[in-house]
C-alpha cells in the first residue's frame, strides 16, 4: 500500500533562530516575503515557519529541497545572501541543521 511516499527523499534544512524581543511581527512579515521568493526556486519543495510556544522569540524554519546540491547552489546565490541580510536585524542567534528525510508517511484518512 502506497502511503504517499515520495520516491526521492527530500533534503531538509532546519534553521533555529532567536529573534530580538519586540520584532516578532516584523520578522514574520519579512520571512513570509522572503519565503515567497524562495518558493519560486525550482529545487525548493516547500518551507514552514514555526514559532516556539514555550520559548519566546524562538522560531524554526523547515525548508525542503530536491537534494543537497540544489540547496548548496541556492545557499551560495546572491538571492540567499540578500535574504540573510534582510533577516539579520531580527536575529540574536541561531543554528542550521542539514538533514536527509529517510521516511515520510502521509495521513491515510
Amino acid at each position: 500500500m502506497d502511503h504517499g511516499a515520495d520516491p526521492r527523499p527530500a533534503f531538509r534544512v532546519l534553521l533555529r533562530m532567536e529573534i530580538r524581543p519586540g520584532t516578532e511581527r516584523e520578522f514574520e512579515r519579512t520571512w513570509l516575503d522572503i519565503g515567497n521568493g524562495i518558493a519560486a526556486e525550482p529545487a525548493n519543495l516547500g518551507q514552514t515557519l514555526i514559532r516556539d510556544v514555550e520559548k519566546t522569540g524562538v522560531y524554526w524554519v523547515i525548508t525542503d529541497w530536491t537534494d543537497e546540491r540544489a540547496f548548496r547552489s541556492f545557499e551560495l546565490s546572491a538571492a540567499h545572501v540578500d535574504n540573510r541580510r534582510r533577516l539579520q536585524p531580527f536575529r540574536t542567534s541561531g543554528e542550521m541543521l542539514l538533514t536527509q528525510v529517510v521516511h515520510h508517511i502521509a495521513p491515510t484518512a
